[in-house]
């Protein structure tokens, strides 16, 4: 009949030929020596046919065409499986370290500690400590250069003290805390772009502003406590002035970054943020365990914390003088109380010693001098008061002199006001202070002759002094040669 011809069967001794090559192709995709070896290896017609017959009775399916290709199918799977991990990380990490303006190799081993969840805390520790040292700080300022509204008490005696050396203790506390927030910020510092539009200037900018002002005012602070001055600029004033420049920047990044706190506040500190798990091309679990742990941060930031307290905190609390390895005045000095400025570097040795010293006092519109002597006859009071200064350190002692009121009513009419002292210096910023009214007239306000049962020393003011309840020791006057009642 006419037509296409029937295609020929294949002879029988072909069939396991075939098989055996498509075997073979199955097994060269998925990297199978055994496999592979078994199919290069030339195979004659009867060995072939036997093999077969083998295979099929022993029922093993490893030789099926059909589970050779799903071994195939799997192996590229695992293959393409690896092989797409390792794209993304080679792609996440050039991603991370050209997102910041570091090299790669540092980019790319950034400690996953670094972040939100340890910077927020340790900035809540710092913002703290900042507020505490700033508003000591404006008491003491206040003290010296009162405004008009501005009250202070005379007593508890001991509030200064305190005050003071709070300030002090909460500006070293809070040097260790920068420290580790700097450190937890750190890469963010190198963000692209480093400048980028008007808002995120202001932001930098803000920034910028805040981490110099602090350092500014802790560095300064930290060589006032020790009383090393290598500027230029008054301590007193600049450090003043810097502290609202601080605090206003701090109130500005707090403001901005308040989101981003509360965010990383309400985060577990074990969970990492999703986004840093992806930087790492890392799961949450991995991530906890590379390096150094958030944990182990803010451990280590809480104890430099309260061992750098400790370490100045003994020149304010007694108790704490033995470990306070640091602290710039130990609390002792001659006559059992240190010295700050002695009589020396006031110039005033031979005038304090003349013998021939008189000490001028006007009350009431009368006018009357007393040589130490004089003053030795009155009738004589004694005092337990402490001594503080703006440095931090204080000590308390017994004061014997003359009631300042009972000196001013031997001289005339003295019924309260404030009252003006000047001292043998002949320059100084603290040549002169005015003690309130209210100091005046408090019972323990003394022109002190002795110190802890013996006379002064000329370095502690002889021939007498100022020594009055709640006053910064920078006011205290020594080496007094007038007092004038002002109102």
């Amino acid at each position: 009949m006419g037509g296409r011809p029937a295609p020929s069967a294949p002879s029988a001794p072909d069939e396991p030929f075939r098989a055996d090559a498509r075997s073979g192709e199955a097994a060269r995709r998925t990297r199978s020596d055994t496999s592979a070896a078994e199919v290069s290896a030339p195979v004659p017609a009867g060995r072939s046919a036997e093999l077969a017959a083998a295979h099929s009775n022993e029922g093993t399916p490893a030789s099926h065409p059909d589970h050779h290709a799903a071994e195939s199918r799997s192996g590229d799977d695992a293959r393409g499986k690896a092989s797409g991990q390792r794209a993304t990380a080679a792609r996440t990490r050039p991603a991370l370290s050209s997102s910041l303006l570091l090299p790669e190799t540092i980019a790319t081993r950034i400690s996953t500690a670094r972040g939100p969840a340890v910077a927020a805390r340790v900035g809540i520790a710092l913002g703290v400590s900042i507020t505490v040292c700033f508003l000591t700080g404006l008491i003491s300022h206040w003290i010296q250069h009162p405004p008009t509204w501005f009250y202070w008490p005379a007593h508890p005696v001991w509030l200064y003290r305190v005050t003071q050396g709070t300030h002090v203790i909460s500006g070293v506390i809070a040097i260790p805390l920068l420290l580790v927030k700097l450190w937890a910020v750190y890469p963010k510092l190198f963000a692209r772009p480093l400048i980028g539009n008007p808002v995120r200037m202001l932001e930098r900018g803000s920034i910028a502003l805040l981490v110099g002002s602090v350092i500014f005012q802790l560095v300064t602070g930290l060589f006032n406590t020790a009383q090393f001055y290598p500027w230029k600029f008054f301590f007193t004033t600049t450090h003043y002035a810097m502290a609202y420049v601080a605090v206003g920047a701090l109130a500005i990044h707090l403001a901005v970054k308040l989101p981003i706190v509360r965010t990383a506040l309400r985060r577990p500190m074990a969970v990492p943020a999703k986004s840093e798990a992806a930087q790492q091309d890392t799961s949450p679990r991995e991530v906890r365990t590379q390096g150094i742990s958030r944990r182990t941060v803010l451990g280590t930031a809480g104890i430099a914390a309260i061992v750098a307290g400790l370490a100045v905190a003994g020149q304010t609390v007694p108790f704490l003088r033995r470990v306070s390895v640091l602290s710039p005045r130990s609390g002792e000095g001659p006559q059992g109380v240190p010295i700050n400025r002695s009589a020396v570097d006031a110039g005033v040795g031979e005038l304090a010693r003349n013998p021939g010293y008189r000490l001028r006092v006007s009350a009431g519109g009368n006018q009357r001098e007393f040589s130490r002597a004089d003053l030795a006859a009155l009738p004589q009071t004694e005092s337990t008061l402490p001594i503080a200064c703006v440095e931090g350190w204080s000590a308390g002692a017994r004061w014997t002199g003359v009631r300042l009121r009972d000196l001013l009513t031997a001289v005339g009419e003295f019924h309260g006001g404030d009252v003006r002292f000047e001292s043998l210096e002949s320059g100084g910023l603290y040549r002169t202070s005015v003690l309130p009214g209210r100091h005046a007239v408090d019972a323990s306000t003394l022109v002190a002759l002795r110190l802890n049962g013996e006379d002064l020393t000329v370095d502690h003011g002889y021939p007498c002094r100022l020594i009055a309840p709640n006053r910064p020791g920078v006011l205290q006057t020594k080496w007094l040669s007038t007092i004038e009642v002002l109102s």
